[in-house]
């Protein structure tokens, strides 16, 4: 489904699961591959494995899909298989709606992993279990360390070297790293901060543990990450001296060595490989060439007032380019983004797209509506039974203060995200006065259609939590759908849609076109083939963007003759 954990690598021999017929493969080096699972068709899938210590087993989560386009017949199990392929694989677990994370004992005697049934995602609640794991891939004597459906979210279960079973747990209210002794789960640093992160996929790492027995880690609080080293013993944690203050969960540790993805307002994402004893930093890739910092808006991050006299946060970046300045006098547009997920987070990071809008003109403020990950597990819940309610009204709020500090230009709000935020967006445009216009990519417009089916397996029940049950709470479903509220809109409006998307099908996109056509109001769809939920094509990004700036220029009424017109329909 969104994937992750998809390799690994283990004594020189690299397993992989292949996109195109879901098998897994064996590639020793300098062989080819060589597939180790049964040809299916695809409908069985795996992911997050790991190797016995004795090389024996391979333990992984297999994912079977007995009919296509079916996501409640979807089947997750955790299962063995023998590395070489020679029979086929065994379930060693299953009757729950997901697993995730199964990792071996440095002995190779246990093996934990997490475990949770729908409604829930798994930041919400999830379980983690430890069983006895017998040569054979047999477990024995299965019992729950921590967590709790809806009340206690882990992340990252991981053994120490020793044989300490660690993971971070929320029950504290935030994400804290833990460790599991003599029966105990004991908080290792407790604090206000985040050291876990939303499971969207699998393989996410924050921390691992170095040769001397601490940990090195990631952390985050007030919208930014540090990396840093955690006594395990003492608690003391020490954050590292790094140019970085936007890293993604993908960090790995080997002896005195750490890896990640680091970057920030003015560095693109680099691969780093931090050498804690020698004290010295390799960039060993980097996602972009570098940038001078004069052309680049740098953030600063805003706390806000919005409902019920609660605060929200974002990151504010003014329009600048050293070759241009605005007219005296003249305050800017706003673009507001508003986040995926909806439990994502928008971070501080070098982005092209931000800066492609702040080096024309736009200012942006990137919401860290409530429901946002990076602020605590209440922060989380707000938007638990609120979806579209509270993830609109701060992104509204956001766009009225910075209006209200003279930063903007009221008259000329523009609002656009993706998926979760396109969905928040449509939910601004269709309720709500105030934007001029705003654009949607891949957005949701009818919950009742996706509720029912409409789908896959891991998101199927997610709106329980974040609308009600359905069908139960049929009536808040359809008030909460853009699709029923189109009679308020007002202002034009562009849809960007994956043509394969099985998140958000296209439908969706094409359910709003109708009702704007059928109302006369200013429009534009684009369909762009092969792309699916989230683009993943340079061309297609870059066709978006455009398409984009030429639907405001044209909205807004000025000229850019640097990007190919936009047709819009009622203009």
């Amino acid at each position: 489904e969104y994937g992750g954990g998809a390799y690994l690598l283990h004594d020189g021999v690299v397993y992989f699961s292949n996109f195109a017929d879901q098998r897994m493969y064996r590639q020793d080096a300098g062989g080819d591959p060589v597939p180790i699972t049964p040809e299916t068709g695809g409908r069985d899938r795996y992911a997050d494995g790991r190797v016995t210590p004795d090389g024996r087993s391979l333990v992984c989560v297999r994912e079977r899909h007995p009919e296509p386009d079916d996501p409640f017949g979807v089947v997750n199990e955790l299962v063995t298989l023998p590395p070489d392929g020679s029979s086929e694989p065994r379930t060693i677990r299953s009757g729950r709606d997901f697993y995730s994370t199964p990792r071996i004992a440095p002995d190779g005697s246990r093996l934990s992993w997490l475990e949770w049934d729908l409604p829930w995602m798994p930041w919400d609640g999830c379980e983690l279990v430890v069983g006895e794991l017998a040569g054979d891939g047999r477990l024995s004597g299965v019992r729950r360390v921590a967590g709790l459906m809806g009340e206690e979210s882990i992340f990252q279960p991981t053994w120490s070297p020793d044989g300490d079973l660690h993971f971070a747990s929320d029950r504290t209210g935030w994400w804290n790293l833990s460790v599991e002794r003599d029966g105990d789960v004991l908080a290792l640093h407790p604090a206000d901060a985040e050291f876990g992160w939303p499971q969207w996929v699998f393989g996410m790492t924050a921390y691992g543990f170095l040769s001397d027995g601490r940990m090195a880690c990631l952390w985050e609080r007030d919208g930014l990450q540090h990396l840093a080293i955690l006594d395990p013993n003492s608690g003391e944690l020490i954050d590292l001296d790094v140019p970085y203050t936007a890293m993604a969960p993908r960090l790995d540790v080997e002896g005195d060595r750490v890896v990640f993805v680091g970057g920030g307002p003015a560095i693109p994402d680099e691969i780093v490989l931090l050498d804690v004893t020698a004290r010295s930093i390799d960039v060993l890739r980097s996602s972009s060439s570098a940038v001078e910092e004069p052309s680049i808006s740098l953030p600063r991050q805003i706390e806000f007032p919005t409902e019920g006299g609660l605060t929200a946060f974002a990151h504010f970046y003014p329009p600048r380019n050293r070759e241009a300045v605005g007219p005296d006098g003249e305050r800017p547009p706003l673009i507001v983004m508003s986040h995926g997920g909806p439990t994502a987070e928008a971070t501080p990071r070098y982005s092209v797209e931000t800066q492609f809008w702040t080096s024309r003109g736009f200012a942006i403020v990137d919401v860290n509506y409530g429901g946002s990950t990076g602020f605590g597990r209440a922060y989380r819940q707000r938007l638990q039974g609120s979806w579209g309610i509270v993830d609109t009204a701060d992104c509204i709020n956001a766009a009225a203060w910075l209006v209200s500090e003279g930063e903007v230009d009221g008259d000329r709000l523009l609002i656009t995200g993706g998926s979760a935020g396109g969905y928040t967006t449509l939910c601004a445009l269709t309720m709500h006065e105030g934007f001029a216009a705003g654009t949607s990519y891949f957005g949701l417009a009818d919950l009742e259609a996706f509720v029912g089916g409409g789908t896959h397996k891991f998101e199927s029940g997610y709106l329980r939590t974040l609308v009600g049950p359905y069908p139960e709470e049929a009536e808040r479903y359809r008030s909460r759908s853009p699709i029923h509220a189109t009679g308020g809109i007002s202002c034009p409006m562009l849809l960007l849609q994956g043509a394969e998307d099985r998140v958000v099908p296209p439908r969706q996109a094409e359910i709003m076109v109708e009702a704007l056509r059928e109302k006369g109001l200013p429009h534009a769809y684009v369909l762009f083939e092969g792309e699916q939920h989230g683009f993943r094509k340079a061309e297609s990004i870059r066709s978006a963007l455009e398409a984009e700036l030429s639907f405001y220029a044209q909205v807004l009424g000025f000229d850019r003759d640097d990007v190919p017109m936009l047709p819009i329909e009622n203009l």
